[in-house]
């Protein structure tokens, strides 16, 4: 049994995954709640499914981008199960997990996050020689940034809100396609599932050099960014 932990936006969840499916899955909005939140529920999770953290086979943890209180406080959470159960750890990115579910042949996928003071980060996915590649690497911009970077169709996924749907498509038009709210969702289901894959093929992550991905500095200076100033929508 993996345990799948996501906290690197407001947006959090959890996952079970074992045998080859989807055994328990929890999503919610947490607004400067981690660290009160999360413990609670790995608990309540692993244990309605009378789960011991001893007997996991590995846990997977977001690994960025996101908040930077956000990610430390789920690797905290991963890194403290692990380490003392000898636990394999899989660090799989945010941005990858968002356009996972997403794979299509026939058009690129932008997968987002939100990034505060009306920034996003975003990533740009597209299958290649039937291999599921990142042609954009996670970058710090704006919706407006977003747009002038995109060509159409497109499938944007991931935090949308209703204000940056609208702004998607009045600037891009018909062929900016956005799947509604439910089905755009991160979920820690597709964590989990990457995380099941690697597991598999024994590909694990270093305990102690495993860290967390950020678009920004502590300081909030941008480390990647693309398009208009941040202020700007």
């Amino acid at each position: 049994m993996l345990l799948a932990i996501d906290t690197a936006t407001n947006f959090a969840g959890l996952a079970l995954w074992g045998e080859g499916q989807v055994w328990a899955e929890e999503t919610w909005r947490s607004v400067m709640a981690h660290s009160v939140e999360l413990v609670p529920r790995i608990h309540r999770m692993l244990n309605t499914h009378q789960v011991a953290v001893e007997s996991l086979s590995g846990i997977a943890v977001s690994l960025g981008p996101g908040s930077f209180t956000g990610l430390r406080i789920g690797f905290a959470a991963a890194k403290g199960m692990a380490l003392p159960h000898r636990l394999p750890l899989i660090g799989i990115a945010t941005l990858d997990a968002v356009a996972y579910p997403f794979q299509n042949p026939d058009q690129p996928v932008w997968a987002i996050i939100q990034a505060g003071r009306r920034r996003i980060g975003v990533a740009c996915y597209h299958q290649a020689d039937d291999l599921w590649t990142q042609v954009v690497s996670p970058t710090l911009t704006t919706v407006d940034g977003l747009c002038q970077m995109a060509t159409v169709p497109a499938t944007f996924v991931g935090e949308i809100d209703d204000d940056a749907a609208t702004h998607l498509k009045t600037q891009l038009g018909s062929g900016a396609i956005i799947p509604s709210p439910a089905l755009r969702l991160r979920r820690a289901a597709c964590l989990a599932e990457l995380a099941a894959v690697r597991l598999a093929a024994n590909d694990v992550d270093d305990l102690a050099g495993l860290m967390p991905m950020y678009l920004q500095t502590p300081e909030g200076k941008p480390l990647a960014t693309v398009g208009d100033t941040p202020d700007q929508r």
